[in-house]
C-alpha cells in the first residue's frame, strides 16, 4: 500500500524546510510513503528548495492557478502515480505531520474513505474569538448542506482513499475545502474525522485579505456548490418565498377591493403582486431546468471517473511531471500508475464496462 503527502505551494521557499522536515517516511498500515509537491506558479526558490529536501515527486504548473485547482492537478497525479492514500497538507507548515498517522487510520482500517482533521477550533488559542465564531458557524452551515458531521469543514488536512479521490472533481477556482466535503456528502462517500493540532501561522493568508472577504467567498462557494447539487430544493424554496409575498399582497388588494371599496387606490400593490408572482414562477421553472442539468452533471461525473479509471490502466503520465529528488525518473508516474492496485470496487465496475 502506497501513501502519498501532497501539498500545494505558491512561493513557499522559506516555509518548506519546515513542512518537509516534519513529514513522516514511515506511516503504519502503509508500504511506501512518498512525497508531492504541487508548484502553482511560484516565483521564487520553492521547486528547487523541494528537491534539496527529498520530495519524490514534483507537479509544476505553468502559472498560478489557484489552491483548488492545484488540490485537483496533485490528486491526478497522486493517482497516476500509485497512490492508495492521498494525504493533503499545507505548505505553511500550520498542521502537524505527527498526526498523519492518525488521519490515515480510519482509511487503512477500512472504516472511511476521506478523513478531514479537526483542528478543534474553539480550543485553539492563537485564533481570535471572531474567527472561532465564524468557523463555528461556518462549518455547521456546511453540515447542513452536505448530511455530513465534520466538525471543521475549512481543514485542508485531509487524507482520501484511491476510491474518494478518483471521484472528487472540484470545480471551484478559491477553495477545495468546502466543495469537496459537500461533494463527499452527495456522493455517500464515507466520511470521518480526526483530532490534529494546528500551529501558529505567523504570515498572512494568501487566500483572503480580509475577514469580511473570507466570510464573503465562502458564503459564495457554499451556495454555488449547494445550488449544484440541489438547484430544485433551492430555487423551489426561493419561488415558494416570493409567491407567499405576492399572495400576501393579493389578499390585501382583495381585502379592500371588496370589503373596504378602495380597490382603486391600491392599485400598485397589484402590480407589486403580479410582478412578485412573475418572479416566483421563473424561480420554479429555473429550479426545473436546474434539476434538469444536475441530472446531466451526475451522469457527466460518472464519465470523468471511467475516464480516469481507464487512464490509470493505461498508464498514462501526469500533467506537468516532474522527478524530485535523485533517483526519481519521469517513467516513475507510468509505472506507479500501471502498479496501482485494483480494488474490489475497480474490477466490479471494469466488469460492467462493456
Amino acid at each position: 500500500m502506497k501513501l502519498i503527502i501532497q501539498i500545494p505551494c505558491k512561493d513557499e521557499e522559506e516555509q518548506l524546510p519546515g513542512t518537509l522536515g516534519d513529514l513522516p517516511r514511515e506511516v503504519p498500515g502503509v508500504d511506501e510513503v512518498e512525497w508531492l509537491v504541487i508548484d502553482d506558479g511560484s516565483t521564487d526558490r520553492t521547486v528547487e528548495v523541494a528537491r534539496q529536501h527529498g520530495v519524490d515527486h514534483i507537479v509544476r504548473l505553468t502559472n498560478n492557478k489557484g489552491l483548488a485547482a492545484a488540490f485537483e492537478a496533485g490528486l491526478d497525479a497522486s493517482l497516476k502515480l500509485g497512490a492508495d492514500i492521498v494525504v493533503n497538507t499545507d505548505a505553511d507548515n500550520q498542521y502537524d505531520a505527527r498526526d498523519i498517522p492518525k488521519l490515515v487510520e480510519p482509511i487503512v482500517a477500512g472504516r472511511a474513505d476521506m478523513v478531514v482533521g479537526d483542528r478543534e477550533i474553539a480550543g485553539v488559542a492563537h485564533f481570535s474569538p471572531i474567527k472561532r465564531r465564524l468557523q463555528a458557524i461556518g462549518s455547521a452551515v456546511v453540515r447542513g448542506a452536505s448530511g455530513t458531521r465534520v466538525p471543521d469543514t475549512t481543514s485542508g488536512f485531509r487524507a482520501y482513499n484511491r476510491e474518494a479521490a478518483i471521484s472528487m472533481n472540484v470545480v471551484s477556482k478559491y477553495t477545495y475545502t468546502l466543495e469537496t466535503i459537500i461533494q463527499a456528502g452527495k456522493m455517500l462517500v464515507a466520511i470521518d474525522h480526526v483530532p490534529v493540532r494546528a500551529r501558529r501561522v505567523e504570515r498572512e493568508s494568501r487566500l483572503f485579505g480580509s475577514m469580511s472577504e473570507y466570510v464573503r467567498r465562502n458564503a459564495a462557494a457554499i451556495f454555488r456548490v449547494y445550488t449544484m447539487y440541489e438547484p430544485l430544493r433551492v430555487f423551489m424554496t426561493a419561488a415558494a418565498l416570493l409567491g407567499g409575498v405576492a399572495a400576501a399582497i393579493f389578499i390585501r388588494f382583495a381585502y379592500f377591493y371588496f370589503v373596504e371599496d378602495e380597490g382603486a387606490g391600491h392599485v400598485q400593490s397589484l402590480i407589486l403582486g403580479a410582478v412578485l408572482f412573475i418572479a416566483a414562477v421563473q424561480l420554479a421553472a429555473l429550479g426545473i431546468l436546474g434539476d434538469v442539468l444536475a441530472g446531466s452533471r451526475v451522469t457527466q461525473q460518472r464519465i470523468l471517473e471511467r475516464v480516469r479509471r481507464v487512464e490509470l490502466q493505461l498508464g498514462v503520465q501526469p500533467s506537468h511531471y516532474e522527478p524530485g529528488r535523485p533517483g526519481v525518473t519521469e517513467q516513475a508516474a507510468t509505472t506507479g500508475a500501471a502498479a496501482g492496485p485494483a480494488t474490489g470496487k475497480d474490477e466490479e465496475r471494469e466488469a460492467l464496462t462493456p
